[in-house]
Parts: C-alpha cells; sequence; structure tokens
C-alpha cells in the first residue's frame, strides 16, 4: 500500500494563548515582537509557557528526584507502533479494564476515553477527567511497557493518585505522553512519533504527535 503524507494525523493540541494549563501554571503568551505589517523586516514571536502544556512528554525527573530529563528520554520509547486502546470508563482506567488487553514488553500504549469527545472541548480545566488508576499503572509496569499515553492533560486523577502514579511509572522508566486529541481515532495499531523539545534539564517538555494506521 502507498503511502503519503495525508495518512499521517495530527493529534497534538495546538498552543496559543489562552491556552488551558494545569491548575497554578502561568498561563500560556505568544506575543508578536517584529511584524511585516506593522513596517518591520520580518515577523517574529515569543512564547512563554509552561513545558507540561497541550500535547505534552513527562520526563523521570519530573516525580523522580534526580531522575533523567527529557533530553534523556529513549527514542523508541516515542517513535514506534503503538496500540491505541478505547474505553468507556467514567472515572477512573482500572485493572480489570485493561487485564484482557494484548500488552506485551516494550509496547507504547495508549488509551482513548470521553476525555478526547467530552473535557478536551471545553474552555476550562475539567477535574472530572478519565485518568489510570494506580492499580493499573502498577501492572503495565509489571508488563514493562516503553509509554503510556492519554487524551487529557494528566496521566493521574488530580484529586486521586496524582504522585502515586507518575512515580509508578515514571521511576519504573514508562515515557508518559499527556494531552493526545484521539477524537479521531479509533482503537488498533498505529505507527506513533512523538517529539518533545529537547530542553536541557527539563522535567518534561511540549510535543508534537502524529499517527497513522500501521500496515
Amino acid at each position: 500500500m502507498s503511502r503519503n503524507n495525508s495518512d499521517w494525523i495530527d493529534i497534538t493540541l495546538p498552543i496559543h494563548t489562552g491556552r488551558i494549563v494545569w491548575p497554578g501554571d502561568p498561563g500560556v503568551k505568544v506575543e508578536k515582537l517584529l511584524q511585516i505589517e506593522k513596517g518591520d523586516i520580518c515577523n517574529t514571536s515569543h512564547l512563554s509557557t509552561p513545558v507540561h502544556v497541550g500535547t505534552h512528554v513527562d520526563a523521570p525527573l519530573h516525580f523522580v528526584d534526580r531522575g533523567e530529563g527529557v533530553e534523556k528520554l529513549p527514542i523508541p520509547s516515542l517513535v514506534g507502533v503503538a496500540k491505541v486502546f478505547e474505553t468507556t470508563d467514567q472515572r477512573e482506567i482500572k485493572l480489570e479494564v485493561i487485564e484482557d488487553k494484548v500488552i506485551e514488553q516494550g509496547d507504547i500504549v495508549i488509551f482513548k476515553t470521553i476525555n478526547s469527545s467530552k473535557y478536551l472541548k471545553e474552555n476550562d480545566f475539567n477535574e472530572n477527567y478519565i485518568y489510570l488508576s494506580t492499580e493499573a499503572a502498577e501492572y503495565l509496569v509489571a508488563k514493562s511497557i516503553s509509554t503510556v499515553g492519554i487524551d487529557y492533560y494528566s496521566i493521574a486523577g488530580i484529586n486521586s493518585n496524582l504522585i502515586e502514579c507518575h512515580q509508578i511509572l515514571l521511576g519504573a522508566g514508562v515515557t508518559i505522553v499527556e494531552g493526545l486529541d484521539l477524537s479521531e481515532i479509533s482503537p488498533g495499531l498505529y505507527d506513533f512519533i512523538c517529539m518533545p523539545l529537547k530542553i536541557i534539564g527539563s522535567d518534561g517538555a511540549p510535543a508534537r504527535a502524529v499517527i497513522r494506521k500501521a500496515e
């Protein structure tokens, strides 16, 4: 089967002034420094943003003292064949929901939830988003997966298992990708590319993520 650029689907949340951020983080601001229409020689802009914004990647340093920064993340955890699973859980992705999934060592596992069709479309941060349970996180670590992704701004619940879920996954070297827009994606196998900015010593970074059906 021939492949072309139209096969790729962009699942990245755009960064712009006013982009939803994690509660308490400073807001995103994109401002024009020079503008051709105002007589300047070129267009240039300045971006001010938290690193955990929109579609982004968590590095171990995020929740592991002296953990590796985002620049040290292994490329195979960011590029490869991903397994996209859809769950109808209304609060958290429970262990029993994923136990019957074919999950193997080295897998890139991505969860699509009602976050994509509901919460990602809202204008404000919604603390009721679907997240991964602690038991499910432990199960994925036991399976020795490479990467886990989800369709809201955190893999863990803001008022539930925020610390322990991150520590379990990142402490085991599992790369976390958050803020994926999976609204147009069906369950299945996909070629997956997610490239975070190479920010030295950072606990995370915004990323561009694309996906296409695997052959």
